[in-house]
């Protein structure tokens, strides 16, 4: 039985397509090892979000020619798609693939097994307007299944490359979308984290169909689902009709990811972001009402070229006053091809790196603020994985709905199903909990 490895950085999605890839391979009769082990093949899902991701990528890819220089080495995502000719002078890379076609991967192993020529089967992502199909019915190493329901993105922020290495936006089959969440519902997930290149710009290239729609569908149609999580949406994209959808809802959890970025409108303009510091915050005060008690994540970027102590200043009392159950702060990184690496004052590491620290201590109080209002509240929690492996063998970790992560007692009949937990003590990154019991007796379980 041929074997295959995956080695995937970066995003969710990545690690969603390499499930897909690997269904793949299953079906192909391919058994599944771990990549430090010999494998006849090694696929790796790369990232090109930065300059550093590049070089991961980069670094990756030759540790598997070392591992086994007989394997056929394949490279794939979002680095292939905008670089493919620097991989392929990787000595040793056999198959480059980008961001689409991933169908054709085993086609393209069993051509370079015949005339060991490197194939490069990477095609212009611009041309195409469709949703590439990948089957993932259940996943590897997760208690919480994602689903991914759209392809790139057509708002070229001007630090993103993303548009050039997934393409513009193209949304998943309604029907498509429902059949594969029944499916990871019938595999035993309770919850189900949609995702995408954009996630909740679902639609917007389809005629009478849109995100509110998929919501609304998601929770009618598909049995035995109990939660719904939103990987990420744009406060652009929360329209009055998704508020309406997130207010009737039982199922959408009580935690929302919203990119805020910068909280400085000058900054936002040279971001080329679509929203203004006021109408970020209007959306959220509505969205607030929809789900009292929300939980509020989002990304911010520190130090973007020409950032003044003032434009950080205006970001920093932003976040102050929005209130976020936690944030994750990235010092600006130089992309090369996009606009903002081509901007002439660039912010230096020392201003960029206390600022992020100055950020990263006002969200930890925020998140111990947030968390504190459930302190001896009992709360649903999903156990995913063991605390710590070496420590203990009987405490576990899991989410709340409003993303409190939290350590308890449980025993490893329990991961993968609802508990009730009673938040114990209030803290950051974790907060300690005491099982009060399971929500039901459930017949199926994840396998993990």
């Amino acid at each position: 039985m041929p074997t295959v490895a995956f080695h995937t950085l970066g995003c969710k999605v990545n690690h969603y397509e390499t499930e897909g890839i690997w269904q793949k391979f299953k079906a192909e009769g391919y058994e599944r090892v771990d990549f430090d082990h010999q494998s006849d093949v090694y696929v790796i899902n790369t990232c090109t979000v930065t300059n550093t991701g590049d070089k991961k990528s980069r670094q990756i890819i030759r540790r598997a020619v070392r591992k086994n220089p007989e394997g056929v080495i394949c490279v794939t995502g979002c680095y292939a798609q905008t670089s493919p000719g620097e991989i392929m002078e990787i000595p040793g890379v056999d198959i480059v693939v980008g961001t689409q076609g991933r169908d054709k991967m085993i086609a393209h192993i069993e051509e370079f097994k015949k005339t060991k020529e490197p194939i490069n089967g990477v095609s212009n992502i611009m041309k195409n307007r469709v949703f590439e199909e990948m089957d993932v019915p259940a996943f590897t190493d997760r208690t919480r299944a994602s689903l991914k329901i759209q392809e790139g993105c057509n708002n070229f922020c001007t630090f993103c490359i993303i548009p050039w290495s997934r393409g513009l936006l193209r949304s998943r089959n309604p029907e498509d979308v429902m059949n594969q969440a029944q499916q990871l519902v019938d595999a035993g997930y309770k919850e189900i984290v949609l995702t995408g290149i954009h996630t909740a710009g679902y639609g917007e290239d389809m005629q009478d169909y849109n995100f509110a729609k998929l919501l609304r569908e998601l929770e009618a149609n598909v049995r035995g689902l109990k939660r719904i999580r939103i990987s990420s949406i744009e406060a652009s994209q929360i329209t009055d009709e998704v508020i309406q959808v997130l207010d009737e809802s039982e199922k959408i959890v009580r935690h929302l990811h919203i990119p805020l970025q910068s909280g400085s409108d000058s900054v936002l303009t040279r971001m080329r972001r679509k929203y203004s510091a006021d109408y970020y915050r209007s959306k959220i005060e509505k969205v607030k009402k929809a789900l009292p008690n929300l939980a509020i994540t989002s990304d911010v970027i520190v130090g973007f070229p020409g950032e003044t102590e003032e434009e950080f200043m205006e970001t920093y009392r932003f976040i102050q006053e929005v209130g976020y159950s936690e944030l994750h702060v990235f010092p600006y990184s130089k992309r090369t091809g996009t606009p903002a690496a081509r901007m002439t004052d660039q912010v230096d590491d020392e201003t960029k790196n206390e600022r992020v620290h100055r950020l990263i201590a006002l969200s930890d109080q925020q998140a111990k603020e947030y968390a504190s209002q459930f302190e001896n509240e009992v709360l649903e929690v999903i156990p995913e994985e063991l605390y710590d492996e070496n420590e203990s063998d009987t405490v576990y970790v899991g989410y709340t709905d409003n993303y409190l992560k939290v350590k308890f007692e449980a025993t490893p009949d329990m991961i993968g199903k609802i508990v009730r937990v009673k938040l114990t003590k209030a803290g950051y990154p974790y907060n300690e909990g005491q099982f009060v019991r399971v929500m039901e007796e459930e017949k199926t379980s994840v396998s993990i």
